[in-house]
């Protein structure tokens, strides 16, 4: 059997990918999130890795980078908005591993993951909320 199988994501595909997983959040959650930015890049930095004490890049698919909710206080008020970043290249890795799941399903994944510490859910709650939004 032949396969025809194209070129991998861009950039910009997988921010498409991450928003539509976005667009469907629950609106009890997406009204919390607030101004939170998503990125996509190819690999995070390695003064990321080491401050997450990760050795290699393609173990990190995905951070929150931001104040969890749970731990707000008015004192953080007019702070820059909080963050989160998927890497293209270790989900694509992931997904070719795993090959179980069409790559849309793990990229809203990992960024249902990332959401739920911005909440500072616990991951079965992370689990449960990635069930909403399949």
């Amino acid at each position: 059997m032949t396969r025809n199988i194209g070129l991998a994501p861009s950039i910009p595909e997988m921010e498409a990918m991450a928003s539509a997983a976005f667009a469907r959040l629950p609106s009890q959650f997406a009204e919390h999130l607030g101004e939170v930015v998503i990125q996509v890049q190819d690999f995070a930095e390695d003064d990321l890795l080491a401050e997450m004490e990760i050795d290699h890049p393609y173990e990190l698919t995905g951070v929150y980078e931001g104040l969890p909710l749970t731990e707000r206080s008015i004192e953080h008020s007019g702070t820059m908005p909080d963050r989160i970043r998927l890497f293209r290249l270790p989900i694509l890795l992931e997904w070719c591993e795993r090959g179980d799941e069409t790559l849309e399903h793990l990229v809203a994944h990992v960024l249902m993951h990332e959401i739920g510490h911005h909440f500072g859910l616990s991951d079965d709650d992370m689990h449960a909320l990635e069930e909403q939004v399949r």
